[in-house]
């Protein structure tokens, strides 16, 4: 990504941390990234252009995220306890990421439509914002089929029964997102009731 837009995204990111979107104006964006109000409007077309590849972005980095959660411990538990960890610190610490897993925009945030629109763009990564944007649906599915491929083929022990796996992983994922959206009260958090609701051998 150029490291204009990138320039762009982290203003604007940083202007929506201490304002509602609506109060975020294009020119302080621009000036907050040392460019011309051009050069937004070249990159994103409009504000809700800018609020797509804000979006699209921060789900990018959510899903990068869950994969180096996937890449840790070779015991498929300690994945999985690992990946639902991430999912909660990430929404915690991101409004962004909280409103895409949970469907829940507050009236602060920017909340395009998750169908593709029309775009025009000259510019790759803004057709690419302007396609579909993930709903939390599609996140659920995006990361139980990756911990499934991920899990199916790692290490050298027995592969474990695929319809067990997948059952394994969307479990992980869903009580991961039952906790994002009511914090758990029980010593350990999320880990624990991950690690207690999954079956003792993921590999046998």
């Amino acid at each position: 990504m150029p490291a204009a837009r990138e320039s762009l995204l982290d203003a604007a990111f940083t202007a929506l941390a201490r304002r509602p979107w609506s109060a975020v104006r294009m020119v302080d964006v621009a000036a907050a990234a040392g460019v011309s109000r051009q050069t937004l409007y070249n990159e994103f077309g409009s504000k809700e252009g800018l609020a797509r590849a804000l979006v699209r972005r921060e789900a990018d980095g959510y899903l990068a995220g869950v994969e180096r959660a996937l890449s840790g411990p070779s015991d498929p538990r300690e994945r999985l306890t690992a990946t639902a960890e991430w999912m909660m610190s990430a929404a915690h610490d991101n409004a962004l990421v909280r409103a895409m897993l949970t469907g829940c925009w507050s009236e602060r945030l920017p909340s395009p439509a998750l169908t593709a629109v029309p775009s025009a763009s000259a510019v790759p990564a803004q057709r690419r914002a302007d396609g579909p944007l993930p709903s939390p649906g599609d996140f659920v599915s995006l990361v139980r089929d990756r911990a499934v491929a991920v899990l199916n083929g790692a290490g050298p022990l027995p592969r474990p029964d695929a319809a067990e796996l997948a059952r394994s992983c969307e479990l992980a994922v869903r009580l991961a997102l039952s906790c994002v959206a009511a914090p758990p009260a029980v010593e350990g958090g999320v880990a624990e009731l991950v690690r207690t609701a999954l079956p003792r051998q993921l590999t046998a």
